[in-house]
């Protein structure tokens, strides 16, 4: 509860909470895992997965090496699309082989 005795929503607390570790922008980049494929589309979500984030740098696994050298190629649009409407932005992108590819 706040002084004044009114109760505070939970959002704002965690969003306090986690501002004040330091890491509510490492959680922001985070939704870019769930994003994914509307972000980039069906063509590249279908041969990708958004693995992980990390220090602002996202990693996505691919599946072929002709679309790793494709994605590498296209690395600038991907960024904007994904940052596009983003408070906290995902600074670098790396693409690596699927284990499954």
């Amino acid at each position: 509860m706040r002084r004044d005795g009114k109760p505070e929503r939970v959002q704002d607390l965690l969003e306090a909470f986690l501002e004040d570790a330091g890491v509510a922008g490492d959680v922001e980049r985070q939704s870019v895992l769930e994003e994914w494929p509307e972000r980039v589309g069906q063509a590249i979500a279908g041969v990708t997965r958004a693995r992980s984030v990390a220090e602002a740098t996202l990693v996505v696994e691919v599946r072929s090496s002709p679309w790793l050298m494709e994605l590498n190629m296209m690395k600038g649009e991907i960024l904007e699309r994904i940052n596009r409407g983003r408070e906290v932005p995902v600074e670098k992108l790396v693409f690596v082989m699927s284990p499954e590819g």
